[in-house]
């Protein structure tokens, strides 16, 4: 088999004139695997990604807080107190969302926009509420 190649198997290596030598790195990327589905690894990670559902108050859960909020905006009057805040933060990507724990000094409630305001400037709205201490 080797007798149809023997008037060429001790010729030199033919380098071009015209294409200049490809280096090696981009020789061996020629041959390294690719991502057919690009994003994919992204999606699924996104799709394991736990939300929690909100908790829905009953009617004298929702009282207390109502309550504690009107407290509340009356000691506005004298002071800005300090609260820690328990509220429900909606995911914008999926369904469901994450409870997160606020603290700082209340600047004011805003009845007509239904949200409580820090003095740096966070807004929590009071459906979003779980709870109030302070």
């Amino acid at each position: 088999m080797i007798d149809r190649y023997d008037d060429i198997i001790r010729l030199p290596h033919h380098v071009s004139a015209r294409h200049p030598h490809m280096p090696i790195a981009d020789r061996v990327a020629q041959f390294m695997p690719f991502k057919a589905l690009s994003g994919y690894e992204d999606d699924i990670t996104e799709e394991t990604r736990l939300t929690q559902q909100r908790i829905e108050l009953t009617e004298g859960e929702q009282e207390l807080l109502d309550q504690q909020l009107q407290l509340l905006g009356e000691r506005l009057a004298e002071e800005r107190p300090e609260v820690r805040v328990v509220c429900f933060v909606p995911d914008t990507r999926k369904d469901g969302g994450a409870y997160q724990t606020l603290r700082g000094r209340v600047k004011k409630l805003d009845p007509v926009e239904g949200v409580m305001v820090f003095d740096d400037g966070r807004r929590v709205r009071f459906a979003d509420i779980y709870s109030i201490e302070g």
